[in-house]
């Protein structure tokens, strides 16, 4: 456990970039959707929200993509190792998780408080996100925050594994999949028996349930390709 411990401290080595950056693009956004929502038509709307706060989860996802490729060989070099980085990364993960859906939770009641930023802004947490319980609050942004770090764990694993090769082809097997998908559904004319699927379900399920599953699946996905990275 000890070991667990120390690899996780690893993502400490320097906060500027685990910890800074992602709370520096998310500020840039939201001082952005500040001003368009004081200055334009689009702060005339009752309860209008917007999809900045986005700018944060895919800026952790990023961080943790580089936190496998640059970390993972430092990790190596040192004796960790490839099973005991990654629960150390995993033990990280959940922690920041934590520490992130807090935060955005505290924001969300601070923006309750003054009415949108003064002007019916609801970004920290937008549709269905907005929950009116703070600890269910808690597991709402923090959720689908796990989600996020795990893909942006599998991507650097894929690209620790196979190089830029793996990387793309990840890249392009994902648009082919989902494209895919979608034309299967448009070809079954069942968009909108899918729609009434997620219009059933609960926002726990869809926001906290989903999310979790998704950070769990690729967690167990990408654990046995990390332990076959070569330095």
């Amino acid at each position: 456990m000890t070991r667990v411990l120390q690899a996780a401290r690893l993502h400490l080595i320097n906060p500027l970039v685990s910890l800074g950056i992602p709370w520096l693009v998310v500020a840039i956004s939201f001082a952005i959707n500040i001003a368009i929502w004081n200055l334009t038509p689009a702060g005339e709307e009752d309860g209008g929200f917007t999809g900045g706060v986005l700018a944060l989860y895919f800026t952790v996802l990023v961080v943790y993509v580089q936190a496998v490729t640059h970390l993972l060989p430092f990790a190596m070099g040192v004796s960790v190792s490839r099973r005991t980085f990654y629960l150390g990364t995993a033990l990280f993960a959940g922690a920041q998780a934590l520490y992130y859906g807090l935060a955005i939770a505290v924001l969300v009641a601070i923006e309750n408080a003054t009415n949108g930023w003064g002007g019916g802004l609801n970004y920290w947490a937008p549709g269905p996100f907005e929950v009116d319980n703070f600890f269910l609050q808690v597991l709402t942004s923090g959720a689908p925050m796990l989600a996020f770090i795990f893909v942006g764990i599998g991507m650097g694993v894929v690209h620790q594994r196979y190089g830029q090769a793996g990387t793309w082809g990840l890249i392009v097997g994902s648009l082919v999949f989902f494209g895919g998908l979608a034309v299967l559904v448009t070809w079954l004319d069942a968009w909108g028996s899918l729609g009434t699927w997620f219009s059933d379900q609960s926002a726990t399920t869809l926001t906290v349930g989903l999310p979790a599953a998704l950070a769990l699946l690729i967690a167990l996905v990408s654990f046995p390709g990390i332990r076959r990275v070569v330095p």
